[in-house]
């Protein structure tokens, strides 16, 4: 069992995005850090697909990789810009 397979490991590095959302505000991280707590839970868990998971690294990035686009894409949706919320300018300063 390698170290990629251990679910602290991947709940420390949850947390430690999590962290990071807070420094550098762009929900990138956040995303990842949501993956990271997923893929760390269903280690934890155990069930069919952690054994599965368990034993390969390529699997496991996979599940993070979508995880974290999904949430990503969630979080967007949720928390991104509305229409309308840019303000856009008919005129340029430099057309006088």
């Amino acid at each position: 069992m390698t170290l990629w397979s251990e679910w602290w490991v991947w709940g420390v590095a949850a947390i430690a995005l999590a962290v990071g959302e807070v420094i550098l505000p762009t929900f990138v991280l956040l995303g990842f850090a949501i993956g990271a707590a997923v893929v760390a839970l269903l280690l934890l868990v155990g069930g069919p697909l952690a054994v599965w998971l368990g034993g390969s690294i390529p699997a496991l990035l996979l599940v993070f990789a979508v995880i974290s686009l999904i949430s990503w894409l969630g979080l967007r949706q949720w928390l991104g810009v509305y229409r309308g919320q840019v303000k856009t300018f008919d005129r340029d300063i430099n057309d006088d």
